[in-house]
């Protein structure tokens, strides 16, 4: 298969999407809920996470943004710094996901402890918020980017903040703007 051209099957083949190399499918290793995909990249600790959330209501779509945000936030049990550097419109026009209203990017930062060691690991967090009011369901791609590991977290063996091949932001928005909807069953 071919990372740059070849979709991927999500959620059963509810979606699909160009998935960046060297990805690991968590499902593999571990059990995950059934509103997640969840994928490692396979030589650093970086990971991206496709999730289908209740639509947030009664909020405008910056404020969905942050309110994921915060909820990931709280999913990394971020104890240190954990802050929102920018919300942005995601260009609707890139992407394949039609039924999407407004799509949003946000970028952020955490200070996140691994495996609830004390050892506080920096983490850039990048999420596109596809929203899709229509399913009642909001879309979050999230990518967890680690860029200053603690000498005393378990992450730092092996260098995986160093890996010459490590993912991208732009592997994220290939990820997002190919992303598309086969069977709307899911949401039945």
């Amino acid at each position: 298969m071919d990372a740059v051209t070849d979709k991927r099957p999500l959620y059963g083949g509810a979606f699909s999407a160009i998935l960046p190399d060297a990805i690991q499918d968590v499902s593999d290793l571990r059990e995950i809920p059934d509103n997640q995909e969840v994928f490692a990249h396979a030589s650093t600790d970086q990971s991206i996470i496709v999730e289908l959330l209740e639509y947030q209501e009664g909020m405008t779509d910056t404020e969905a943004a942050r309110y994921h945000f915060e909820d990931v936030a709280s999913g990394n049990s971020a104890e240190g710094r954990s802050e929102v550097l920018s919300v942005e419109p995601f260009p609707l026009a890139q992407l394949s996901l039609t039924n999407c209203a407004s799509a949003w990017a946000l970028t952020g930062l955490q200070q996140v402890a691994k495996f609830n060691e004390e050892a506080l690991n920096t983490v850039n967090i990048y999420l596109v918020l596809c929203r899709l009011p229509h399913y009642s369901t909001d879309l979050l791609v999230t990518f967890n980017d680690p860029i200053v590991i603690d000498p005393f977290s378990s992450s730092a063996v092996g260098g995986a903040a160093e890996s010459s091949l490590r993912w991208t932001v732009e592997d994220l928005h290939r990820l997002v703007s190919s992303l598309q909807l086969n069977d709307p069953g899911i949401f039945s």
